[in-house]
């Protein structure tokens, strides 16, 4: 299968367009996500000035920018619509209130974005995240349920559909008919190491604590971690799809470089990937 190898450029946030390009091509990827945020060399005020001259500045180094990490206003759609970046990537994010009242809010800031994506011809990919968001690609397929396919897409991510307790044959096929991106990061649960008393301790329990739950993920490498990249790759062969493929570079052991892992990391993509396809 041939997929668009792509990268997260979140690491190196505050680099102009001509650095982050060669920094990007250099570590073997034809493709990037840009962080369009407050704290990003590109700002949501200046995504239509600017955005445009940047992609263009990526493309001259052979990177395509397959879409911005940002929000849903006017400025962001119209940014992409004149550098022709194709897609808006998001998160749904669960509120102080609760999920049914959270996930109505987000169902109508979509819609209310409905005539922006159309207006500008630029698609709002939905990502499934660990925490207090939408966490399951059901969850995503379901808020996106009854909006128009060609605007609205799920953002698949490998480490959080694991964190979800999913299963990737079954989570990739569920969403096919809306995928638009496929992130590839990876993760592991560690213990948080609460304080506990001597005899809580002993007795293998928690007295005056919580019962339980003293677990954080932690971002590993692709190789270490619960989700199965190999069998993603394989059901990404059933399914036909033919997409970009994004390393997310987020990794939680700050010990090694973010670039010398990735190399390593899309190596081993690759590798899965090809033999996937029988290659």
């Amino acid at each position: 299968m041939t997929y668009l190898w792509s990268v997260f450029t979140k690491p190196w946030s505050e680099l102009a367009g001509d650095a982050l390009a060669r920094l990007v091509s250099g570590l073997g990827f034809a493709g990037a996500e840009v962080p369009v945020r407050d704290t990003a060399f590109l700002t949501p005020a200046m995504a239509q000035r600017r955005l445009p001259g940047f992609v263009a500045q990526l493309r001259e180094h052979g990177v395509t920018t397959i879409s911005v990490a940002s929000g849903l206003d006017e400025t962001i759609f119209a940014g992409c619509a004149s550098a022709g970046v194709p897609l808006i990537r998001i998160m749904a994010e669960v509120g102080p209130d609760g999920y049914a009242a959270s996930v109505r809010r987000v169902r109508e800031r979509l819609e209310a974005a409905a005539p922006l994506a159309e207006r500008y011809g630029v698609q709002v990919g939905v990502q499934p995240h660990h925490g207090r968001y939408v966490s399951s690609a059901l969850g995503v397929r379901q808020l996106l349920d009854g909006l128009p396919r060609e605007y609205f897409r799920v953002v698949w991510d490998a480490a959080h559909d694991a964190l979800a307790g999913d299963d990737p044959a079954l989570t990739l096929e569920l969403v096919a008919d809306r995928l638009a991106i496929v992130n590839l990061k990876n993760v592991v649960y560690l213990p948080t190491e609460p304080a506990r008393d001597a005899v809580g301790a002993s007795i293998g329990g928690s007295i005056g604590g919580s019962v339980g739950g003293d677990w954080k993920p932690w971002f590993v490498p692709g190789a270490e971690g619960l989700a199965n990249w190999s069998s993603a790759f394989e059901q990404l062969r059933r399914l036909g799809y033919t997409g970009p493929i994004c390393l997310s570079g987020q990794y939680s052991d700050p010990g090694v470089a973010v670039a010398d892992r990735l190399k390593v990391d899309l190596a081993d993509a690759r590798a899965a990937a090809a033999r996937a396809s029988g290659d």
